[in-house]
This record gives structure tokens, C-alpha cells and sequence, in this order.
């Protein structure tokens, strides 16, 4: 198979634990954009958080894309065009904000370069650590934050958080899309966004075939890009239920575990 596009998860992905690229993922990467294959960076960051990854890999002269809010957003790097884009409605962030309340978790949400919070809390602090955008803690969530946002987070003790899941699945199936990042991080989008819907969106847009697609991640949001391609792959470093599904699993984020996957099914070396 000659795969013509690459979506690649950041965090603990194609991104070291020290949030940079490593040399030989940026090589290995750059060898395949020469041969024409797309470069997709496919994250539950902001578009904010994923503009240094996709400037060091050039994706602006190589036509690339960021995927960024699990979907909720997808960038044609080259024009600076919004392919797709679609929100939380304003009732939706209102019933999240009462269900951060009922379950004691906190939550955030975001504008074009901050992070806008409820409350001081330490998860905060680490989502704007990763994506270097502004932390602002807000003095009434529901006036100080845009009234169709794309993404809204709760935020607690991974424990916590997945109990808080677990309680909201049966409602939530049918009227948001609700995931698991970080553990520490429980993001809620439209219903009718996903990582795996988003490529298959893009995929379209393009002209390419979903079977011609490797996606390669290690949390619970990378799942349905995993599933949705023709090669979705495990990082070592991946969660149980992602390398269960996953047709290969590579080596982990600080081993070059992205390089290795393009070496052997894009470059054939």
C-alpha cells in the first residue's frame, strides 16, 4: 500500500515528554513530505497549541493540516483556510457548567489564545504548560467565555474524572461527543465531531481514500482515527484499549516510535 497521509496525536505521540520533536522524527517526517505525503497534526489542543509543531515541520510549505480540538477545527496550513469548524451550543456549555457543579470538577474552555477557567485549579496550570497559551481565571464562566465555544474541559483527579464518565455516558451518547485525554482532562464537542470523523472529512475534501490514511496516537481520543484508517498504529506507550484496537504498535514517544512507522510502511526502508 502506498499510504499518501500521515495524522499524527502530539502529546506522548509524535511529541517527546518534554513536549519538542526529536531530530530523527522531524528527519523521518520531512523525508516523507518531500515524497508528497500529507502531514496531519490531529490533537485535542487548540489550534493556538499546535501552530509551533506544524511551523517546525514546515507544514505551510509542505500543505499540511491541523486538526486541533479533536476535530472540532480543521486548518489547511498553506492558506490559512478553515475547512471545518462547529461548536458547543450555548445551552450545551450552560448544562456542562451545572454538571461541573453537580460533580465537582472544574472546568475550562478557550479563546483564540487563552484558556479561560473557572476556578484556580493545578489542571489548568498543566494544559497551559503544554500549549504555552495564556491561563485566565474567569469571574463568571458563563458571560466571560465565547458563547459558541468548540471544546469545554472538566478537570479533576484522574480517578475522579473517570467516575464522572462512566455517570454521563448514557446521556451524553446521543447529544455531545465526550473523551478522555490526559487523565486528568474530560473534553466534551459537538456530537458530530471526533478525530476519526474529521480525517475521514479532510480525507474527502482531498481526494484521498480513508484506506491510504496511517494515524498514529496513544490515548482514549485517538481511538476512532485509529479505527476509521486503513493503518491506525499504537505508540508503545498507548493505553490498553488503543493498542487492542490498533492494526501495529510501534515503539513509545522517547523512542522514535513515529519515525519508525514512517521508515518501514512510507519510506520502505
Amino acid at each position: 500500500m502506498e499510504y499518501k497521509m500521515i495524522v499524527l496525536d502530539l502529546d506522548d505521540t509524535l511529541l517527546l515528554d518534554n513536549g519538542n520533536i526529536s531530530e530523527e522524527n522531524k528527519k523521518t517526517l520531512n523525508m516523507a513530505q518531500e515524497k508528497g505525503v500529507k502531514i496531519v497534526l490531529a490533537s485535542g489542543r487548540p489550534t493556538f497549541g499546535v501552530k509551533r509543531i506544524a511551523e517546525e515541520l514546515e507544514l505551510e510549505k509542505y500543505e499540511g493540516f491541523i486538526l486541533s480540538y479533536n476535530g472540532g477545527r480543521i486548518i489547511d496550513c498553506k492558506t490559512k483556510e478553515v475547512l471545518f469548524e462547529t461548536h458547543l451550543t450555548k445551552e450545551q456549555k450552560e448544562k456542562l457548567f451545572e454538571l461541573s457543579k453537580k460533580y465537582e470538577t472544574f472546568i475550562h474552555t478557550y479563546d483564540e489564545e487563552n484558556i479561560l477557567a473557572n476556578g484556580d485549579n493545578p489542571y489548568s496550570y498543566i494544559e497551559s504548560e503544554i500549549t504555552n497559551m495564556h491561563l485566565k481565571i474567569v469571574d463568571n464562566f458563563l458571560d466571560d467565555t465565547p458563547e459558541n465555544c468548540i471544546k469545554a474541559v472538566f478537570l479533576q483527579t484522574p480517578e475522579h474524572l473517570k467516575e464522572v464518565e462512566e455517570i454521563l455516558k448514557p446521556s451524553m451518547k446521543d447529544e455531545m461527543s465526550m473523551t478522555i485525554t490526559k487523565p486528568y482532562f474530560l473534553e466534551f464537542m459537538n456530537k458530530d465531531v471526533d478525530k476519526g470523523k474529521s480525517i475521514k472529512r479532510l480525507c474527502d475534501i482531498l481526494g484521498i481514500d480513508i484506506s491510504e490514511v496511517i494515524a498514529i496516537g496513544d490515548s482514549y481520543n485517538d481511538i476512532s482515527m485509529i479505527q476509521t484508517v486503513g493503518f491506525g498504529v499504537a505508540m508503545g506507550n498507548a493505553v490498553e484499549e488503543v493498542k487492542n484496537i490498533a492494526k501495529f504498535i510501534t515503539d513509545t514517544n522517547e523512542n522514535d516510535g513515529v519515525a519508525k512507522v514512517v521508515k518501514q510502511f512510507v519510506l520502505n526502508k
